[in-house]
């Protein structure tokens, strides 16, 4: 007799229902994985419409505050904030100016939404410099690393003083985290957290959010010096390890959908909260799209943010994050 023929597995049973493939879905996303960015600027009275990344505004302080009780109303656990100062100047002073924009919005919200939300927060310079440069400038015109995160600590200690639950710092200085966390803990602050960007490439794609926060680097130049270099996965395991090492909390691997092998292999290798940036680039690219009739917008980027959770992110930095909520709790 012939041997029975090799049964062939029916892998189509468990997709022929709704309820069905919701019942085998391995990578589940949820509101709570969600984070918004916003952004906040000085010296306006009403939002001013962001045209690079439709449906994203530069808020006052007022209009920020309704759209964070927005974010509580819609269940999403956090946000992350942005400041755009009226003043800028060789070494930062507004990001650490306890009267800065962002010091004086997180203020604002803490009153407004006590801890309904976690008020996150970028640490960085770039926003505040008049070079556009994420740190203090040597005679070269090279960004000067040790000055830089000394800066970096007190712009934390500014921002934990009116309120924020993390710090976010994101300028790939060597000894950032280490500096930050001394910084935090000698002024009293040791509970509050850091999210690293750990893992931050100099990508093309974050354009859209350079119009977001009105920077442009001094003579055309870039940050290959100090973010990473697309080409490479070992280093931004390095310096996963080394900010973990340092004191991180969590950490972020930015961009999002360029850097999945990135995510994964961090997943891999960390047991701390895993953070995916889904950045403004992306965003813009799917509405772009969207707006040319060419994909259906809402469905593209609920995929790419499943295909993050998929990757191993426990939580994402979205732009999308309100149209998601929403779309998730229709």
């Amino acid at each position: 007799m012939d041997p029975a023929p090799f049964p062939v597995q029916r892998l189509r049973r468990l997709r022929r229902t709704p309820a069905l493939r919701r019942l085998v879905a391995e990578a589940r996303l949820g509101i709570d994985d969600l984070i918004a960015p916003l952004f906040v600027r000085e010296g306006i009275d009403t939002p001013v419409p962001i045209a690079s990344m439709p449906e994203q505004s530069q808020h006052t302080i007022e209009s920020l505050v309704v759209e964070a009780k927005r974010l509580v109303s819609l269940g999403i656990p956090g946000l992350i904030l942005f400041g755009v100062p009226s003043l800028r100047d060789a070494t930062g002073t507004e990001a650490y100016n306890p009267g800065g924009i962002v010091q004086r919005a997180l203020r604002a919200l803490r009153d407004a939404v006590g801890d309904q939300l976690v008020l996150m927060t970028d640490l960085c310079l770039d926003e505040y410099t008049d070079h556009g440069h994420c740190g203090v400038l040597g005679v070269d015109g090279a960004v000067l690393n040790d000055p830089t995160i000394e800066l970096y600590g007190r712009i934390a200690v500014a921002q934990a003083e009116a309120g924020s639950d993390v710090v976010a710092p994101s300028g790939m200085m060597d000894g950032q985290v280490a500096a930050i966390r001394a910084a935090l803990d000698g002024a009293g602050y040791d509970q509050v957290a850091i999210l690293a960007y750990a893992a931050k490439y100099a990508s093309a794609l974050y354009g859209p959010f350079r119009d977001a926060v009105d920077v442009s680097i001094v003579g055309g130049g870039d940050r290959r010096a100090y973010q990473q270099d697309p080409h490479n996965r070992r280093e931004a395991l390095s310096e996963i390890a080394q900010d973990l090492s340092e004191g991180a909390d969590m950490i972020m691997v930015k961009p999002a959908m360029t850097s999945l092998d990135v995510l994964s292999a961090a997943r891999r290798s960390v047991r701390v909260p895993l953070a995916a940036y889904h950045v403004s680039g992306e965003y813009a690219m799917v509405h772009a799209a969207a707006a040319a009739g060419w994909i259906d917008g809402p469905a593209v980027a609920l995929e790419q943010l499943v295909a993050l959770k998929r990757a191993g992110a426990d939580f994402i930095l979205t732009y999308f994050a309100a149209a998601v909520a929403e779309q998730l709790s229709g």
